[in-house]
């Protein structure tokens, strides 16, 4: 939706002299109102599924990219492996050795310094880091099967059902607005009718 509407706004002319102007959207504007299936859009510019992350996964893993990915990680985090393995594309808690020989092989070659945050990390916080992966990846898990996903298709199945369940909390949260207010407005109502008859 966000995509959708920075693209809208993007290629309509009028919009995007009011944005360039004032650096604000018209949010109710024709451009941002066209009902178009966004998902099915981005999926033709984009045609990302399943099979393709892991095909990408099994090119990038070992290569030239990562290898460069993984320095440029350390380099940019000194040395810190939770924000090098949460940086890294395609890596899991499993990958953390395999990480670690590519850091050292390029401290000992010269390639990047040695960081104190790298070579003197304590146990602890290598099983924490790998205790909380485990649980994230337990989670992840457990969503799938909930979810009933298997196949090319997940990725379009999981959007769509994220969706669903937005707008089940959207309708929600108004009739709770509706009960709360609604209610008070009549009991209110009432209240004012009983002074009167006071009166």
């Amino acid at each position: 939706q966000v995509l959708g509407k920075v693209y809208a706004v993007l290629s309509d002319e009028k919009q995007r002299a009011v944005y360039d102007e004032t650096g604000m959207v018209d949010e109710d504007a024709e451009a941002l109102q066209d009902g178009r299936d966004w998902l099915e859009y981005w999926q033709l510019l984009f045609k990302v599924t399943v099979k393709d992350i892991e095909e990408f996964k099994s090119t990038y893993k070992n290569s030239e990219e990562e290898l460069a990915d993984v320095k440029a990680a350390y380099m940019d985090f000194k040395g810190d492996m939770d924000r090098i393995m949460e940086s890294v594309l395609c890596v899991d808690y499993t990958d953390e050795p395999r990480i670690r020989e590519i850091i050292k092989r390029a401290i000992d070659s010269g390639e990047v310094p040695s960081y104190k945050a790298f070579v003197k990390e304590s146990k602890q916080k290598m099983t924490s880091r790998r205790r909380r992966a485990e649980k994230e990846a337990k989670e992840a898990k457990k969503t799938i099967d909930e979810l009933g996903l298997s196949g090319e298709n997940d990725l379009e199945a999981l959007i769509k059902r994220r969706g669903k369940d937005r707008e089940k909390e959207m309708d929600n949260f108004f009739a709770q607005l509706e009960a709360k207010y609604g209610n008070s407005a009549k009991k209110g109502g009432k209240k004012t009718s009983a002074k009167k008859r006071k009166a």
